[in-house]
């Protein structure tokens, strides 16, 4: 299907049927025991095991990385030469957002408290991102993936995920969402100081996270007095302001792109849909087909199904699951939806400017 691989039979979407729900009556197995059939195949090939020894590794080399990045700005000084480091030290802050996606799900360790403090540290600390804000949110996106109306990464006010948010704009918004398949790059490079905003202001909020919230207020405040203290001191203020927004906009840029492929384009669900989860997890899912190298660039991002349906298995172990949960969904009539990278972002797009068109029709 124009590059894809799939198993089993998936239609293309169209834009008049861009808010449709997936519907349930194609899938005849029995609901309630398919996913409990799989999760029993998947404990049994020591799946969910965790892998303290892969991630000890993993972990004490990416820091180290970063504070190789940082170390090597202070040696190269007020140069323009900073924007190689700049450009380093964004594809270092995103390999870090990995490694808290992953102590989110608590695939490094099943320990809740471990977890949350593995994740401040290279959330908040790390890379100036609220862990526990980001946790809220993602989760939210496991539960309802695709789902119109409550899984907030289709309900943005930048992009129209659905016919329905496309004809119900007006005035700027409309323009942008005519044009939004290709704006959405640009966009990406403002994903970064999106989040820091948003996570600043979830922590400034009365009635937060409790006891935990302190620590991370401490943290995001520390990484953001350091970065700003280390860049102005040792470049000048406008080499300054152009590494932020280069590192930074790079940054946003490549967590953006890691990201878009997984789920745009896929079918969007109606919040009454009646699939059981198993079925809402993978029709909603898009794997990324690729070697070792998008492994690591994707931070194992690119088994979107594998993932989506055991959020807390390890990353190491997604690859080896694939061949098993890909089988069973062909046994069972899934579509398991893969393809490569390229066509990920095509089929991304082409769903975009469908959606934009939506907006163009409205009078």
């Amino acid at each position: 299907m124009g590059g894809a691989h799939i198993h089993g039979a998936v239609s293309g979407v169209t834009a008049g049927e861009l808010s449709a729900p997936v519907s349930a009556s194609a899938h005849q197995a029995p609901r309630g025991t398919d996913y409990a059939r799989l999760s029993r195949l998947v404990r049994q090939a020591g799946l969910l095991d965790r892998r303290p020894g892969h991630y000890t590794w993993r972990i004490t080399i990416t820091v180290g990385l970063l504070v190789g990045g940082w170390a090597a700005f202070l040696l190269v000084g007020d140069s323009w030469w900073q924007l190689a480091v700049a450009v380093y030290l964004a594809v270092i802050f995103t390999q870090l957002g990995f490694l808290g996606h992953d102590a989110g799900h608590r695939q490094i360790t099943r320990s809740r408290r471990v977890s949350y403090i593995l994740g401040i540290l290279l959330g908040n600390l790390g890379i100036g991102l609220s862990y526990g804000w980001w946790v809220n949110k993602h989760n939210r996106h496991h539960a309802n993936p695709n789902t119109e109306g409550a899984d907030p990464d289709i309900m943005m006010k930048a992009l129209a995920m659905t016919a329905s948010q496309a004809s119900a704009s007006s005035g700027l918004s409309r323009i942008i969402f005519r044009c939004q398949a290709y704006l959405f790059f640009p966009m990406l490079l403002g994903e970064a100081a999106s989040l820091h905003v948003a996570s600043i202001k979830a922590l400034a909020e009365r009635g937060g996270r409790g006891r935990r919230r302190p620590a991370e207020i401490v943290l995001l405040g520390l990484h953001i007095a350091g970065y700003l203290t280390i860049v102005f001191a040792v470049l000048s203020p406008a080499r300054a302001i152009i590494f932020i927004l280069v590192q930074q906009g790079l940054f946003g840029f490549y967590m953006g792109v890691s990201f878009a492929p997984n789920h745009k384009g896929m079918p969007i669900l109606q919040p009454q849909d009646e699939n059981d989860f198993l079925r809402r997890q993978v029709l909603t899912s898009r794997n990324v087909r690729g070697g070792w190298f998008t492994d690591l660039a994707l931070g194992g991002l690119n088994y979107q199904i594998e993932h989506h349906l055991f959020p807390s298995m390890p990353r190491p172990s997604l690859s080896r699951s694939k061949a098993l949960i890909s089988d069973f969904c062909r046994q069972e009539g899934l579509p398991y939806c893969e393809t490569s990278l390229v066509r990920s972002y095509a089929q991304a797009l082409g769903y975009l400017n469908a959606v934009g068109r939506q907006a163009t029709r409205t009078t």
